[in-house]
């Protein structure tokens, strides 16, 4: 590597789940335009880390690699974000990389959401349908209300609100930003308003709109800008308005 640009990076590994963590770092040729990812397949290419002993591939998940399934979120430099999109011209050397601290460590970086997605079911993200034959067109919605659906759209259960809100740890069981967000989506939907019952319901349990503290990190960690303290605040209101209008009805 002698005279060419070199990127350097601090990795947390962990070889798996009951075993300890340990830093280990890498040296690899820079090329223009590159991103975390390209950083990590090159390392894949020839697992060797500065000290020049070969070593084990760094683990790591992705998918999409534009920034749309949220699968290589991580810890770049303290902050989750998508590795596919973190170029390394914009990034302080060296450039520390460790998993999201919120959820199950499986390898080095890639961790288990499952809980992201139990936590959907649990606000029955989603809309029936009764079959798989065709029921025709759907109901339409107002411009004006599907411009901003499509914002809460944006999500892809990527992590980084999790990994920002103080409220989701160990001592807590809030499902967190995102799974509200979504029932608030699915709430709005035509179609999906019809098991609103059902979304607020859960949100009023264990877990749910109570546990937030309205610290407001997650709309400012959330990749696609979706906005999540505005879908906190709505369903806020509407928790309130459903057991108000459960208790007078008992």
């Amino acid at each position: 590597m002698s005279g060419q640009k070199i990127v350097r990076l601090k990795v947390r590994r962990q070889n798996a789940p009951d075993q300890p963590a340990f830093w280990e770092e890498f040296a690899v040729v820079y090329s223009p335009k590159m991103n975390i990812i390209s950083c990590l397949m090159e390392i894949q290419k020839n697992p060797v880390n500065a000290q020049g002993k070969a070593t084990n591939p760094v683990v790591w998940e992705c998918n999409c690699l534009e920034e749309v399934c949220g699968a290589c979120t991580m810890n770049i430099n303290g902050q989750a974000r998508q590795a596919c999109s973190a170029l390394v011209d914009h990034l302080e050397q060296p450039i520390v990389l460790e998993p999201l601290r919120k959820f199950p460590i499986l390898r080095d970086l890639m961790v288990d959401r499952t809980m992201m997605f139990e936590n959907l079911k649990r606000v029955h993200a989603w809309i029936d349908i009764d079959g798989t034959y065709d029921l025709g067109p759907g109901p339409r919605m107002a411009e004006v209300d599907r411009l901003w659906a499509y914002e809460l759209s944006k999500c892809m259960t990527c992590g980084c609100c999790m990994e920002s809100c103080p409220q989701v740890n160990s001592r807590s069981r809030f499902i967190g930003p995102a799974a509200v967000s979504q029932a608030r989506l699915f709430n709005t939907h035509p179609s999906g308003a019809m098991h609103k019952h059902i979304r607020l319901s859960a949100l009023m349990g264990d877990g749910g709109i109570t546990d937030c503290g309205n610290a407001q990190n997650c709309v400012r960690a959330c990749p696609k800008e979706v906005p999540l303290t505005t879908s906190l605040a709505d369903i806020n209101r509407e928790v309130n308005k459903f057991a108000l209008k459960r208790w007078l009805n008992s």
